[in-house]
């Protein structure tokens, strides 16, 4: 809801200092947010003479801040600088009287409010500004409970700022009730400060000398003091204690032990080094020796040998190829039996790129997917096997509610669908908990030496971690030389000792190249206008209105079909027939919409019928229920059964996701050689049996009879450049 005085403090800013002087302005809406603060933050820059202004309030405007004003309250400050505090007040939801300039009584009494809130009364008393305080204040940050925050961790990072906000490189952090990156590296500060480290030494960041000092400070029950509630504060921000207090007793111990179990830490009950580190820091003490690893080497009998007197037990493997740089990335061939031979285990890994956000979604799930099941299925990988589908970048949690979850919907039906195979998740620990919380991942593979990621600091290692990736090191030396990611491991999952013959991939169809579009599209379209498909409209309807309701053209319905060939691919792979197949009733189908698909449909959506034909394959709900049922019946997909009671949710799934319509279209051309009582279509049907599963796919009599004749020809046209491809 908009706020009359944050309005005012938006119009003081573009008033006063605007785009000529601080080089923005901000929309007078009312509403609070970081733009306000930003500008706020610049016009104080402004005052203080800085000529490179920024966003950011950094060291050079706190060093100008602390020269010039080191304390600002009712002594003569410039009334600019004032209204900048009163208006950053009202931004925060605080009292900033009447941005009048002056540091009257209801200036003060607010900024005394905001810093017994930051917990920092103690050390900054009184009612003046202080330098840090006034940084604090110009940013979005809370200092009461918000969003269902903890009371106990408020009352942790008051402690925290209280007691080490004097120090050079401690800033007050958010008192909002929630762990947080900022929380986290103040921990690794408070620590740090604990030590003895001085100011300029002390960073913030977890490596040797914090770990060594931690060797001083191993507590126990009838510890008591300041490393007690330090340590009870990690425990409590990894969830994994529930109080923050000054005496380690025996609760704390037996929740320490818990800890260390979940972990795989030696469990002592005793907050030794190894446990401060594994709740400090995301990758703990990196000299521990992981029982799995990880990397883009293969394995031979040399290094499988350095493997093995490292403790390793466990490999993970990539299942695609990883480009001219990466020429060992993907398992190679008779790599598995290596590594079988050798005693080792094997876990496996899909990954293309994943490392931005544009890289995720629904359908780019569907297509991993089906792409991983298709490698698992060339290397061997049996059955009830988990695959890890990787998530490497650091995802914000927009990003993952948005991206990550549908991106592995997408890959868990598909991969639930398609086979017996599991899925898994690698990447930061708050992505694979959101992701497992909705059920898509049954383990995750935590990549927690990437420690700086946000979606690391400040989240707990995942309730289903089963690898934990901690440091990249070299081990072994001459022919067993070889760098690897170490994991720690759970026990959730062992990865395979053994694997089948893999499936052989010879004859299957590829990606399109599309240096072959322009000549393919031009046969489509003379062979469409040969049987009197014209480039649009066509079948006696006016062609403006069947423009309007969305009718397309045959190069859109070809380009369409192309745009999709990863699925289209995929599919022909895992089912072993040909894409042709299942793309000529596609193509066609998209092509000959017309106005009556559009009512029928609009039927449908009204509730005056319960089905019809629709989406991309124009399939009817009752025609997928059966081809699904049948198919699982098979043992080609799994499923439970659908009934009629499901048409609704299939039919609008066949009309909005383009994937599962498309999926059906293949399924039902399986189902389709059954009822016409031909084998099942695989890499070698004749045109004949093609030309009549065609016909099915548009029912029975003369009608399907000459839908079968058209679609044959249009199949050769397709499967002339699907043949020229997968044989290049």
């Amino acid at each position: 809801m908009a706020d009359e005085m944050v309005r005012r403090a938006q119009r003081f800013v573009n008033t006063v200092y605007g785009e000529d002087k601080i080089g923005m302005k901000v929309d007078e809406d009312g509403n609070t947010g970081w733009d306000l603060m930003y500008a706020l933050t610049r016009a104080l820059q402004y005052e203080l003479g800085i000529t490179a202004l920024s966003n950011n309030f950094g060291p050079t405007t706190l060093s100008r801040l602390q020269s010039k004003w080191p304390s600002i309250g009712h002594l003569d400050t410039p009334a600019n600088v004032t209204m900048i505090i009163q208006s950053a007040l009202y931004a925060k939801g605080y009292d900033g009287s009447n941005i009048n300039g002056v540091y009257d009584d209801r200036t003060a009494a607010a900024i005394t409010l905001m810093k017994q809130r930051m917990g920092v009364a103690g050390a900054f008393p009184g009612s003046d500004l202080v330098p840090k305080v006034f940084k604090a204040l110009l940013t979005m940050d809370a200092y009461v409970v918000v969003n269902n925050g903890s009371e106990t961790v408020r009352d942790i990072q008051r402690w925290l700022n209280g007691r080490y906000v004097k120090r050079r490189d401690f800033f007050v952090m958010p008192c909002d009730g929630h762990f947080s990156r900022a929380v986290a590296k103040s921990m690794i500060y408070a620590v740090q400060y604990e030590m003895g480290m001085s100011d300029g030494v002390a960073d913030g960041w977890f490596g040797n000398d914090t770990e060594a000092g931690l060797q001083e400070h191993v507590l126990s029950v009838g510890s008591t003091g300041n490393w007690v509630r330090l340590f009870s504060a990690a425990m409590l921000f990894n969830q994994r204690f529930n109080a923050f207090t000054a005496a380690f007793e025996s609760t704390l111990s037996t929740a320490v032990s818990s800890f260390q179990r979940f972990a795989a830490l030696p469990v002592t009950g005793k907050g030794d080094v190894q446990t401060w580190a594994s709740l400090l820091v995301s990758y703990g003490d990196q000299d521990r020796k992981g029982a799995a690893c990880d990397g883009v080497t293969r394995i031979t009998n040399a290094r499988a040998a350095t493997l093995k007197s490292e403790g390793v037990e466990i490999v993970g493997r990539y299942l695609n190829p990883g480009g001219s740089e990466l020429p060992e990335k993907q398992i190679q061939p008779g790599e598995l039996d290596t590594i079988a031979v050798n005693g080792l285990r094997c876990f496996p890994i899909y990954q293309t790129w994943n490392r931005v956000v544009d890289d995720f979604s629904y359908g780019a799930g569907v297509h991993a997917a089906l792409a991983a099941i298709d490698w698992a299925k060339f290397h061997g990988f049996k059955d009830g096997t988990t695959i890890y589908f990787a998530v490497d970048y650091d995802a914000v949690d927009r990003e993952v509610t948005d991206y990550i979850i549908p991106h592995f919907k997408g890959v868990f039906r598909t991969v639930g669908e398609n086979s017996s195979y599991n899925v898994g998740i690698y990447g930061p620990r708050n992505v694979c908990q959101r992701v497992a919380n909705q059920g898509y991942a049954v383990t995750s593979f935590v990549s927690d030496m990437s420690s700086g990621f946000s979606g690391n600091l400040g989240y707990p290692l995942p309730a289903n971690w089963a690898f934990d990736q901690i440091v990249t090191k070299w081990i072994g030396s001459g022919d067993g030389r070889i760098e690897v990611d170490v994991n720690i491991v759970s026990g959730r999952d062992r990865g395979q000792k053994s694997f089948d013959q893999g499936l052989d991939p010879t004859g299957l169809d590829k990606d399109f190249d599309d240096s072959y579009h322009d000549a393919a599209l031009k046969d489509v379209q003379d062979y469409l206008v040969s049987i009197g498909v014209p480039e649009t409209g066509g079948d006696n309807w006016n062609d403006n209105d069947w423009a309007t309701i969305g009718g397309i053209s045959t190069t859109e319905a070809f380009d369409a079909v192309i745009g999709m060939d990863w699925l289209f691919t995929d599919l022909a792979r895992v089912l072993r027939l040909r894409k042709a197949l299942v793309q000529a009733p596609v193509l066609w189908e998209l092509r000959k919409w017309n106005p009556l698909d559009k009512f029928a449909d609009d039927a449908v959506k009204d509730g005056d019928r319960d089905d019809s034909s629709t989406g991309w394959g124009q399939i009817f709900a009752w025609v997928a229920i059966e081809a699904r049922n049948y198919c699982m019946d098979q043992g080609i997909i799994n499923g439970s059964r659908l009934t009629d009671a499901d048409k609704t949710s299939v039919w609008n799934r066949l009309h909005d996701d383009p994937s599962y319509n498309i999926s059906t279209a293949a399924y039902l051309t399986i189902y389709n050689a059954h009822q016409i009582g031909v084998t099942r279509p695989g890499l070698n049907t004749s045109d004949a049996d093609s030309q009549d599963i065609l016909a099915r796919y548009n029912g029975t009599g003369d009608g399907a009879e000459k839908y079968g004749g058209e679609l044959i020809g249009l199949y050769q046209v397709l499967e002339q450049y699907n043949r020229t491809i997968r044989t290049s």
